[in-house]
């Protein structure tokens, strides 16, 4: 079987970096192709005997799946040409608005995309417990959702974070657009009922802790899940090119996310 062709977006940067050093070390996939901002001192240098460049379509056109773990608006452009070429893609990009989000899902009517805020095996079973817990532990316990990131994360709650409280939110049998607080400062009142809130904390080199708290009178449930190394994304990431690529073959178009890489849905 001939290796699977994959694209990086991003190819200068922490996640680019550790996704071409990953492809080029796998004998299933090759390096097609590897894409940065144009005026990026990336743009230019040499990945595993490719060349990063800026035109967007010119790399896209090269592969079978484009992995995306940029910024909105750039992903955005990068899906628009994987639409144009027929090629799908795996998208780890956070902090995409509502908008946004739905340019995502027509671009999907085209190609098949998946798409996940957080591509570790062990977040999508987190997801899981986070929605069980909610359920069975009921109103009675307080939502709490705290989560760490390095300096450099340019967006708030993470994306992971914000799974976290749809899934404890669906276990109650709400909304996050109803239950989602964000922000605490001054003289805020009692804590509302029901209420799913968020912490977001930034520093160091962190590569990613999520901590759910389930808050009762006399006892306090905490599932945490901490990231050590971004290969564990690189490991999810790559999975999900096998498993977006055979749906390509098949012709298949479409949103999928973690769960259905790993054959959990129902």
């Amino acid at each position: 079987m001939p290796a699977l062709r994959i694209v990086v977006a991003g190819a200068g940067g922490r996640m680019g970096r550790e996704l071409v050093a990953a492809v080029g070390a796998d004998p299933r996939f090759m390096l097609a192709a590897a894409l940065d901002l144009a005026g990026s001192p990336a743009v230019g240098t040499q990945v595993a005997g490719v060349t990063i460049g800026s035109d967007i379509d010119a790399a896209v056109a090269a592969g079978d799946v484009l992995i995306d773990f940029t910024r909105p608006a750039g992903t955005l452009a990068h899906l628009a040409a994987c639409a144009r070429h027929g090629v799908a893609a795996v998208v780890g990009t956070t902090g995409m608005d509502d908008a946004q989000r739905a340019t995502l899902r027509e671009h999907a009517t085209a190609i098949p995309i998946v798409f996940a805020a957080n591509m570790s095996v062990g977040v999508t079973v987190l997801l899981s417990l986070v929605e069980q817990a909610a359920r069975a532990l009921g109103a009675g316990f307080d939502i709490e959702v705290v989560e760490m990131h390095h300096k450099h994360k340019v967006d708030a709650p993470s994306g992971t974070a914000l799974r976290l409280g749809e899934a404890a939110a669906a276990g109650r049998g709400t909304s996050l657009a109803q239950a989602g607080v964000y922000a605490r400062h001054g003289d805020t009142g009692e804590r509302r009922v029901g209420t799913i809130g968020f912490a977001a904390l930034r520093g160091g080199d962190v590569v990613g802790e999520h901590t759910v708290v389930f808050a009762g009178e006399g006892e306090r449930v905490e599932i945490t899940h901490r990231a050590t190394s971004r290969q564990l994304f690189v490991n999810g990431a790559l999975r999900a090119a096998e498993f977006v690529a055979a749906k390509r073959a098949a012709h298949c178009t479409g949103v999928f996310d973690m769960p259905d890489v790993l054959g959990l849905r129902g």
